[in-house]
């Protein structure tokens, strides 16, 4: 199409320059007119050479436009029937798809719900296992649970039956002072060694009875003694405790307040019966039978410090009793150690004097033995001296006899 265009241009551009020509040289002379009137005729054989030329390119063209059209047309045709197939040929594949995702998922549908079932008919059947499992043994844990309360509840009568026994029994101060004694010589005999300590000894002049009185250990021809006396005021501390567990402030302080007094007596009736130096330490130890006890006591502020201040008294419970007593013990050890080490002073001192002793023996030897030796040496020079002489009679044995005389 560019082609033709190209060329019509070309003709028109050929026709105006030939009438322009014309024009020109139309105003010059005669014989350049017959010059232009030739060119013009052959200009005009050439436009219609050209127009000729450009129908027969145009029918060409049409031709060819008609020609692609309908091969268009052809292609479009064979285009529209392949698509048609691929849309049936896929419609059908998509059919077949469906068809056995469909056949899949039915089939994988059945399977699950087989699976299910068995999952299901299992589980049922381990749940069921299970729950009479755990109810068995809940049911026996219950019956164990049950015996051990009727047990318990037993153990309660019975603990009640014996608290009401210990409340009889302390309410007695002399078998009160009695438990908190034995209390007291079990400790004594769990941590001391056997003989450390005294039972219802005498201390001073006055003699005076004091419950235990533990040998200190010292190196001394008569041991000082360590006075413990138990003593157990049930009366001001039941009455604390009630009145702590009745919230009564008043009657807790009071209470409070009598405990304090108590344990300061106590403290006092030791101090001017068992402290006598020098059968005596310049201390004793003030023993509450109970932790519970000894706690109120170090609740009160100060007074323990000043009761070991003012008396010289310790105050001591079941928990720091077993402190004291294995630092004694401790002492005892040490004390031990030390006989022991002068022993061995005395016997590595012994020993000592028989090295002497024996460094003396051996110098005798040795003279004597160097003395043997020079007697062994001048033995075996007189016998070298007495072989040479032997050896020497022996070559003159051996020596030959003279020949005679041939001409006699």
């Amino acid at each position: 199409m560019s082609s033709i265009i190209v060329l019509v241009s070309c003709v028109v551009a050929a026709f105006g320059l030939g009438v322009g020509l014309g024009l020109l040289l139309g105003r010059r002379n005669g014989a350049d007119g017959d010059l232009l009137a030739r060119l013009y005729v052959r200009t005009e054989r050439e436009a219609a050479i050209i127009q000729s030329d450009f129908a027969a390119q145009r029918a060409t063209l049409a031709d060819m436009e008609r020609a692609v059209a309908g091969r268009i047309e052809r292609m479009h045709a064979t285009l529209a029937e392949q698509l048609g197939a691929l849309r049936g040929a896929m419609g059908r594949e998509q059919a077949e798809a469906r068809a056995a995702q469909a056949e899949a998922l039915q089939s994988m549908a059945e399977a699950s719900a087989q699976q299910l079932g068995a999952i299901r008919h299992a589980v049922g059947e381990q749940l069921h296992a299970a729950v009479e499992q755990q109810m068995q043994t809940s049911f026996q844990r219950v019956l164990e649970q049950f015996s051990a309360m009727q047990t318990a509840m037993g153990e309660v009568r019975a603990m009640t039956a014996q608290i009401s026994d210990l409340k009889r029994l302390f309410g007695n101060v002399k078998t009160r002072g009695g438990w908190g004694e034995a209390q007291l010589k079990a400790i004594l005999d769990d941590v001391l060694p056997p003989g450390a300590y005294e039972s219802n000894a005498r201390v001073g002049e006055g003699g005076e009875v004091v419950e235990f009185a533990i040998r200190m250990p010292v190196r001394a021809a008569v041991a000082p003694l360590l006075p413990v006396d138990s003593k157990f005021p049930t009366e001001a501390y039941e009455k604390l405790l009630n009145a702590a567990e009745e919230g009564d402030g008043s009657a807790e302080k009071a209470a409070r307040k009598a405990l304090e007094s108590t344990v300061r007596f106590e403290a006092r009736k030791i101090a001017t019966k068992y402290i006598r130096p020098p059968a005596t330490v310049e201390f004793a130890v003030l023993y509450l039978p109970t932790d519970g006890l000894y706690t109120e006591v170090a609740r009160i502020p100060g007074l323990i410090d000043e009761v070991g201040r003012q008396f010289r008294v310790m105050v001591m419970g079941p928990a720091l009793m077993p402190a004291m007593l294995r630092t004694i013990h401790l002492g005892y050890v040490t004390l031990a150690l030390e006989q022991r080490t002068e022993s061995i002073a005395r016997l590595l001192g012994a020993t000592r004097q028989e090295m002497l002793r024996m460094d003396g023996v051996l110098e005798k030897l040795a003279k004597n033995a160097q003395s043997m030796s020079f007697s062994i040496e001048e033995a075996r020079r007189r016998t070298r001296a007495v072989s040479g002489r032997l050896k020497a009679l022996d070559g003159l044995d051996a020596d030959p006899e003279p020949e005679p005389d041939s001409e006699t």
